[in-house]
């Protein structure tokens, strides 16, 4: 079993003697800075010149620099800008300024992972990766809880990389819920293959496999849409709050049968035949490097898949459907702030 950490295990005050510089004001990078600055720690947002967050971190009451100037006196320096920028923030603002002693961290391991950012040797290199989005954990620090959170040391100049890694953690609120060791392998590697398998890419395409089937066969995209798409809430509630034998004790006992039966006729061994390829596509470095070509070649094919998504069917029944149901969307706040600051 994983070693989980709680608050007696940290040692707030290793936080609280530095300057930590946030690298982005979107959804972490608002959760971070702000978590922290409650904690007592001396914060700055790192923003580029003319960002639109810029006002936002200073209406919050934040102190907002370049992150080329706050680096020069930062003792810690947390990337929560979107992972394809910051190998460029990192070469450009940060590098020239890292002193020894100094600690760089991530929220996910990738482009450390992948070789794209290369700390010199006398600087820290650790994780802190909350299991939320940043709203989640905003709101679950003001209301005196906290959300568990992944810690990991890839490269440990002072000695005490961990400790510091456990009190940024505790500054956030994740101690109150559980923080648990990994390393920055394990958390990039199982973090692209449940987005890419399971939680985006698996359930998009069940989703609209599942709706042209119903739709091809001769019934109403309506119907076809409530069925494959908007009741999936309901089962990932079910599930989120009691796992998988909750959820089939919640249903009814014709979809449970229904469900353990032709369940494994969809997903087949041969899917996890398929499953496995994708895992040792982002293992060997050959999903990183497509992507990081992808981007410096300005994702044309990115671009086109995104557009061919936007364009299924579904998508226009949905939008529809949705406009009947406001409820859906009223005072939640948005999942990912693309422009990271």
């Amino acid at each position: 079993m994983a070693k989980m950490y709680y608050e007696v295990d940290a040692d707030p005050s290793l936080v609280l003697g530095k300057k930590v510089l946030i690298i982005g004001y979107g959804s972490q990078g608002h959760a971070h800075a702000l978590n922290l600055a409650d904690s007592g720690v001396d914060v700055t947002v790192g923003l580029r010149e003319n960002s639109p967050s810029t006002d936002k971190a200073k209406a919050a009451g934040l102190k907002v620099s370049t992150v080329a100037e706050a680096a020069k006196t930062a003792d810690l320096i947390m990337f929560l800008s979107p992972d394809t920028v910051q190998k460029k923030i990192y070469e450009a603002e940060v590098a020239p300024q890292l002193r020894p002693g100094v600690a760089i961290a991530f929220a996910h391991g990738f482009n450390v992972r992948f070789g794209q950012i290369a700390a010199p040797a006398d600087v820290d290199v650790i994780m802190i990766a909350p299991k939320g989005p940043g709203h989640l954990l905003r709101r679950t620090y003001q209301e005196g809880g906290g959300i568990p959170s992944l810690i990991a040391v890839e490269q440990d100049a002072t000695g005490i990389a961990h400790s510091i890694a456990l009190s940024y953690a505790h500054a956030i609120g994740s101690t109150k819920a559980g923080v648990l060791d990994t390393t920055f392998s394990e958390e990039t590697e199982t973090d692209l293959f449940g987005e890419q398998v399971v939680l985006c890419g698996g359930l998009a395409s069940l989703v609209q496999a599942g709706f042209e089937t119903l739709v091809e066969a001769g019934y109403q995209p309506e119907s076809a849409y409530f069925e494959c798409l908007h009741e999936l809430k309901l089962i990932v509630d079910l599930l989120y709050e009691e796992g998988l034998s909750g959820m089939w004790f919640s249903v009814s006992e014709t979809a449970e049968y229904g469900g353990l039966t032709r369940g494994p006729r969809i997903v087949t061994s041969e899917t996890k035949t398929e499953m496995k390829k994708v895992l040792e596509e982002i293992q060997t470095g050959k999903f990183a490097d497509e992507w990081i070509a992808e981007n410096e070649a300005g994702q044309p094919h990115f671009n086109a898949l995104r557009k061919q998504a936007n364009d299924h069917p579904i998508e226009d029944v949905g939008r529809q459907l949705r406009a009947m149901m406001p409820f859906l969307s009223t005072g939640k706040p948005g999942i990912r702030d693309i422009s990271g600051g």
